[in-house]
């Protein structure tokens, strides 16, 4: 018991100089942004935890009693959404890179604490948890609302190290005998569950006997003058969270201790010869598009990004026009996998690239053709999913309009993407399945303005879809796509400068 205590005290000791050391790769103009995005970020939080208890309308408004009925609804849905998100990213981000873990070895209990702290970096990990204290806040009204956000801030922490927990059995399974097997046959057994109970109606029945109401009475408890019931579950929760980072610790140390089977089997896979190809670009894209599949952690994010949106959308029977704001979403998501830091797939190779007798504006053009190739495939069979269950046909306004959001917001990312590879190139390992294409504070800036943005094109799209025919569509669409392809040709220019494409090359070659 003392050398579990001392371990979990030097744990907890290790991971400040770890921040530390993170928060000291900040230099000038990212360090002023972090310190804006931290109190933009915190102001955001205290607003979502205050400003909704004082809308006209809350506590006593049939509004207000339908969203009681959809809180444990929205608390499952925090769960399973980070649960997704750790699993697919084997155990959540690494604090402290693999590569930097060699010179400077940190314990897994270390690592797991690092996964934990980095999860709310994450715009998706943010709107959610934003969405859940604006909405506790709006049924409680201002009577309670310190007790209801505090049970609220205790299921978010609670769920994430449970999220975290799952993610970390999971991923011992997945590096154990017959473990990717394993992992693959149970992925698609909840699939085929979940879509036989979307298909049977039985989602709604299973929501309402959801043991999440319990963390509903507990919030809303002290509203009520029930302190006792807000005290005792309250304190359960939080008993829960430590229990479940305890536990979760634990498996870290035993996947520390099992081989990265996925990542073996990539790296020492054979790879057939195949015809040679008849152009330049024909051969750059060839190996662009075998750089990003045979990547671990991008070849199972690009899958779960491209179907689970769908799938969501699908259950929900969502309309043909409410569907062009998901492409815009999954197209964010996906780029966040490598795109923000394109060039990051080459590492090493960067040199040997850089040495070809090839002109640069061919390899960009590349580079950005397997892009667009990615997200526009991920939108598509994101659509196509959603679409299965829309009922009825769409209209011409409906299909130019999601044609168009596909189009229009792969092109967009990629533009934007594009600038920042050129402009801020990190150097990352993209072996390792739990590796992310920038640092934690540059990705969660990168997630929070393409999500944004992203959002926005699809909303225009959603008004077109609307329109009595497909030509809206299109004249909103031209005018966006001549400002995404205007930026691609600046970012293009650039490339082609020496000194550019040397401090991009010798910046991702450190791997």
């Amino acid at each position: 018991m003392t050398s579990i205590i001392v371990d979990s005290h030097r744990a907890l000791t290790d991971v400040v100089p770890l921040v530390q050391f993170r928060l000291a790769g900040l230099r000038g103009r990212s360090r002023r942004a972090a310190g804006v995005a931290a109190v933009v970020i915190a102001g955001l939080t205290l607003a979502a935890m205050v400003v909704p208890a004082f809308v006209p309308g809350a506590v006593d408004s049939p509004q207000a009693e339908n969203i009681v009925v959809l809180l444990p609804t929205a608390y499952l849905a925090f769960l399973v959404a980070t649960t997704i998100a750790l699993t697919v990213a084997s155990g959540g981000r690494e604090l402290l890179p693999r590569d930097e873990g060699v010179a400077f070895p940190i314990s897994p209990t270390t690592d797991h604490l690092g996964a934990l702290l980095l999860a709310p970096l994450n715009i998706a990990w943010l709107m959610q948890a934003w969405a859940i204290l604006g909405a506790t806040a709006y049924v409680v009204g201002p009577s309670g609302l310190a007790a209801a956000q505090v049970t609220a801030l205790l299921w978010l922490v609670t769920a994430t190290a449970v999220a975290q927990l799952v993610a970390w059995c999971v991923e011992w399974v997945r590096r154990g005998r017959h473990g990717l097997l394993l992992v693959r046959v149970s992925g698609v057994a909840l699939a085929l569950a979940a879509a036989g109970l979307v298909a049977t109606g039985l989602v709604t029945a299973l929501l309402d006997r959801s043991p999440l109401w319990r963390v509903v009475l507990v919030a809303l408890s002290g509203s009520d003058g029930g302190w006792g019931r807000w005290l005792v579950g309250s304190l359960l929760l939080l008993a829960t969270g430590a229990a479940a980072v305890a536990l979760g610790a634990g498996v870290a140390h035993g996947v520390a201790r099992r081989p990265a089977r996925d990542e073996s089997r990539a790296e020492g896979r054979t790879v057939s010869a195949r015809p040679e190809p008849r152009s330049e670009l024909g051969a750059l894209v060839r190996t662009d598009r075998a750089s990003v599949w045979r990547s671990v952690p991008l070849r199972r994010g690009l899958v779960v990004i491209a179907l689970l949106p769908g799938s969501i959308a699908a259950a929900g029977r969502l309309e043909w026009g409410i569907l062009p704001v998901l492409p815009g979403i999954v197209a964010a998501g996906a780029a966040l996998l490598f795109s923000v830091n394109a060039w990051c797939l080459d590492e090493s190779g960067a040199l040997w690239r850089e040495s070809l007798p090839v002109r640069p504006r061919v390899m960009f053009a590349a580079r950005v053709l397997v892009q667009l190739e990615l997200l526009g495939l991920a939108g598509l069979l994101t659509v196509l999913v959603a679409g299965s269950r829309a009922g009825g046909a769409p209209t011409g306004a409906e299909v130019a309009s999601l044609a168009g959001t596909v189009v229009v917001v792969s092109v967009q990312v990629v533009a934007r993407t594009m600038s920042w590879s050129v402009r801020r190139p990190f150097a990352v390992d993209l072996r390792s399945a739990r590796a992310a294409p920038a640092p934690p504070l540059s990705m969660a800036s990168y997630s929070a303005y393409l999500a944004l943005t992203s959002t926005l094109t699809g909303l225009l799209f959603t008004l077109t879809a609307r329109a009595g025919g497909p030509m809206p569509a299109l004249l909103v669409a031209l005018p966006l796509l001549l400002l995404a392809v205007r930026r691609l040709l600046i970012t293009a220019r650039a490339w082609e400068t020496p000194a550019v494409r040397a401090q991009v090359v010798a910046t991702v070659s450190v791997c």
